[in-house]
């Protein structure tokens, strides 16, 4: 199995943004985490960060060519792409929606996700964990 895991616009700056936020861990520190987390699946686990919405909906419509699967974090794209939303749509793979932090504690504005109607389901508010879960449930769902 080949799960693709997408992260958007300034995951690349974890562990210095907004640590109160986000927490301490580095993007390469979850991209470990999922890593080994994959491994004990058999899963194979490509990693994809992008502040480009554009080259994240290329990366999207790529992914039905070498992937059963996407675990995403939009970051912000969550609450304004309609463009990763039709992506996701068009390609039909299952996906599964992750955040940091608990976006429904957060603005209003960060309380609405475009994609999250088309998601297999999200997971917010755990941290690492969210992915680790997100990962696990599109795992499970495939395999099922």
């Amino acid at each position: 199995m080949r799960i693709l895991v997408l992260h958007g616009p300034n995951l690349n700056l974890l562990g210095k943004r907004e640590p109160e936020i986000y927490g301490t861990l580095s993007l390469d520190d979850i991209n470990g985490a999922l890593e080994a987390l994959g491994a004990e699946f058999e899963a194979v686990l490509g990693f994809f960060q992008s502040n480009s919405e554009g080259a994240l909906v290329d990366a999207i419509q790529q992914a039905p060519e070498k992937y059963d699967g996407i675990l995403i974090n939009p970051a912000a794209y969550t609450h304004t792409s309609v463009a990763l939303r039709d992506a996701l749509a068009a390609i039909g793979l299952p996906f599964v929606e992750v955040h940091l932090s608990n976006i429904h504690r957060r603005e209003e504005f960060r309380h609405h996700s475009f994609l999250a109607p088309l998601a297999l389901g999200q997971i917010c508010g755990f941290g690492l964990d969210s992915y680790l879960l997100g990962l696990r449930a599109l795992f499970n769902h495939i395999k099922n």
